[in-house]
Formats: structure tokens, sequence, C-alpha cells
């Protein structure tokens, strides 16, 4: 079993953010999560290494598993620093970064699949400029010559430090502890072991990489371009698995959203961390925290979190939050709030429940076969009992009793003649 260490210390500056860098989401899944994820699938020895904001990334990973240590900045600053004091257990170690959430389990197999003593990523890019070179001769790393160091011939080449390293116990053992920072930064690098590891004849292996797969995040920018590769991962994964999507350009879909049975999604949708099973979310619909079974929302409703609809017809600008509905008809224009709502239901447009006083919220409950009029308020805590019709435009403060009829109304006044008093002609 190989052994990961995730360095997730640094501050993000050029982040602009008070969020730590690690903790910025993508598809509504922040990156340390994602490189956790991926690692577990691999290996369960994994160590996290941080310092900025310490006790906020800690809180939001310590469930995962995984070992957590606190790097000292002030006496080990830099990526050699961050080794300094972290134990090496297992005989291969891999060395990632907490701000490269699109790699993937697969990539980071083909780090132990070689033989070396260390193996070290590389990038080939179009245009290298600005990043030092790596000089590779037969698969093996001979040096990497930062670009103001490089003659003319080194300029030429291509390859650059991708930033992820695979290294054998022994040999993290014996160089980490003879790291210097005698240096402008006066920090530790991780880099000078490869150095070290060439020069005494270890066997250093360069391993291309995609640049996607290896993307850092620096800054927002690079959060926005990195979380449209992750969400079209997301589709494609479920596109794969029988799910139709209608413009999935269009779609957003978060990491923690799940598809079962035969389900479509129409363009412009957002779906969050809900369930979509053998349903049809129409264009332009917003699914948050939510189960959607056997039915059809939309186009332009929104269901908000603990929300389950089954077997039922939500229609456009519906919204529906904190729900049951089953086997229920609501075609438009009303909000269903804090409500449980049984078979055969018909909701008309414009209803309300009105749920919240200034400083409860209260339940709805309405039983089978009810038909709710168009522009009527059910003021909560309302209980509606079975085969039950309100009038349309009734308000409801109080229980109605089953097979009754419900209603509200102002007697209709009628002033003959008003029109024409009231603008002086006839």
């Amino acid at each position: 079993m190989p052994q990961i260490i995730i360095l997730a210390a640094g501050k993000g500056t050029r982040m602009k953010s008070d969020t730590p860098k690690v903790l910025h989401t993508l598809c509504d899944k922040s990156m340390i999560h994602y490189i956790i994820g991926e690692s577990q699938k691999i290996t369960s020895s994994i160590d996290v290494i941080l310092a900025h904001k310490f006790e906020d990334v800690k809180n939001k990973i310590e469930k995962t598993g995984v070992r957590i240590h606190k790097q000292n900045l002030e006496k080990h600053p830099g990526t050699g620093g961050a080794l300094k004091e972290i134990p090496f257990i297992e005989d291969k170690i891999l060395i990632l970064n907490g701000d490269m959430p699109l790699i993937t389990a697969k990539e980071i197999e083909k780090f132990f699949g070689i033989d070396a003593d260390v193996v070290m990523s590389i990038m080939k890019l179009d245009n290298p400029h600005g990043y030092g070179r790596v000089v590779i001769e037969d698969g093996n790393v001979k040096k990497i010559v930062e670009q103001k160091d490089a003659n003319e011939e080194e300029l030429k080449i291509p390859y650059v430090n991708a930033g992820v390293y695979m290294f054998k116990k022994e040999v993290l053992k014996k160089y980490i502890p003879l790291l210097d920072n005698n240096n402008a930064q006066k920090e530790y690098y991780l880099t000078d072991i490869i150095e070290m590891a060439v020069k005494d004849g270890l066997k250093v292996k360069a391993l291309e990489v995609n640049e996607e797969d290896f993307k850092g995040i620096n800054s927002k920018k690079d959060l926005a371009e990195a979380e449209k590769i992750m969400c079209n991962r997301i589709k494609e994964k479920w596109m794969q698995n029988g799910v139709i999507m209608r413009l999935p350009d269009t779609i957003f879909i978060d990491a923690q959203s799940e598809f079962e049975g035969e389900c479509e999604i129409e363009s412009g949708c957002v779906i969050k961390k809900s369930k979509i099973i053998n349903s049809k979310i129409k264009a332009n619909s917003i699914i948050e925290e939510a189960i959607i079974n056997k039915s059809e929302i939309g186009p332009m409703a929104r269901i908000r979190p603990k929300s389950e609809i089954i077997d039922s017809k939500i229609g456009n600008f519906v919204e529906v939050k904190a729900s049951k509905l089953n086997d229920v008809k609501a075609g438009h224009l009303s909000y269903l709030g804090d409500s449980e709502i049984d078979s055969g239901t018909n909701i008309g447009a414009g209803t309300i429940t009105c749920n919240y006083d200034g400083k409860a919220k209260y339940k709805t409950k309405i039983g089978k076969n009810v038909f709710i009029g168009s522009d009527t308020q059910l003021i909560a805590p309302v209980v509606i009992e079975d085969d039950v019709i309100i009038a349309a435009g009734s308000t409801v403060n109080k229980d109605v009793p089953k097979g009754s009829l419900a209603i509200s109304r102002a007697p209709l006044k009628i002033v003959k003649e008003f029109y024409y008093k009231f603008f002086g002609k006839k």
C-alpha cells in the first residue's frame, strides 16, 4: 500500500479571498475533498499538511479519516519544509498538491507503476516561457533549469515540472534532513531532492502527464476554468449512464447529485445535492437538496431543500420547499412550503401555503383527492382532510373536514352606472 501526502499549507494569496484556497469549490465540492477522494481509491495511508487557517480546513476534512498535520512555517517554510516533520510510513510515497482538484486516481496510479527511486511528473507545453525546464535523457531526469539560468538550447525544451512526485521511502529519509534554505526565498524546496538524487546516481524517471489533469488553481480565473472541466466530466459520466441532456453546456450538475433510471434534463437546469429517479426536469428549473422520483418538474420551477416529490407534476413558476408531494399536480404559479400533500390532489394557480408568521414556520397537511381552486391562501398550521374542495380565492385559516367545501369570499357588490359617473361620460 502506498502513502500519499497532500501539501495544502499555502495561503493562496492570488485567490484574493478569506476562504482557504483548498476549500474553494468546484461543482459544490471543495478542491481538497476531490483530491482526498481520488487518493482514497488507491490507499488509506493519506497525510494532509495544513498551515494557513489550520482549524478551518481541519474541521472540513477530519471526518475523511486522513492524518492531519500542521506545518511549522516559521521554522520550516516551503514544499520541502512541509515534509520535515512527517513520518514516512510506506515503501512508496506520492507527494500531491492540494490545489490540483482535477487529478484522478487513474493518473495517480501511473506513478506507482514505474520502477524508479524517484518519479517526477512533467508536462509538455506549446509555450513554456516563464517555467523552469526539465532536461531529460532516455526517460531519465538529468536536471531542472530555471528559465533565467537556461542556455539557448535548454530554452527550446518544451517540458516543465508538473509538481507531483513519487519517492521511495529511503530517498525521503535520506534527503529531507539534508535540505537547506540557502536561497532568496529562505524556503526548503522539494525540487532540491531531484538534484541531489541525480547527482548521487539514483534512478529519477520522468512521467509525462496531461496538463488538464494536473492543472493547479492559483486564481479565481483558474477556478472557473477548472470548474467547467469538472462539470463537463460529471455530465459526461451521467450521460454515459443513460441520462438524456438537452444542450448539456447550459446545464449545471454538482458533484453530489445522483441519477437513477431513465432521466431527462432540459437546457438551463441547475441540480445540486439531489437525487433524480426516472424523472424529467424541464428547461430552466432549479433542484436543490431534493429527491425527485417518477415526476415531471418545470419548466422554470424551483424545488428547494428537504423536498421529496413522487409521481407528481410540478409546472412553471412553482416553488416547493421542505415538502413531501405524492401524486400531486401543481401546474403553475404556486408556493408550497413546509407541506405534506397526498395523492390525487390538484393545486390551483396562485395557491400559497402561508407557513411563516415572522417568528416560526408551521406545517400544512393536505389529504387525498383535494381540489384547491386558484388564488387560495392556506394559513398554517392547517389540515385539509381527504375529498375536499376549496373554492378559488379562499383564505383558509382552520382545518377542513373530509368531504367538505371550504369557501371564503366577501360578497360581490355591483354599483350600476359607476363607470360613467367616474369618467363623467356615457
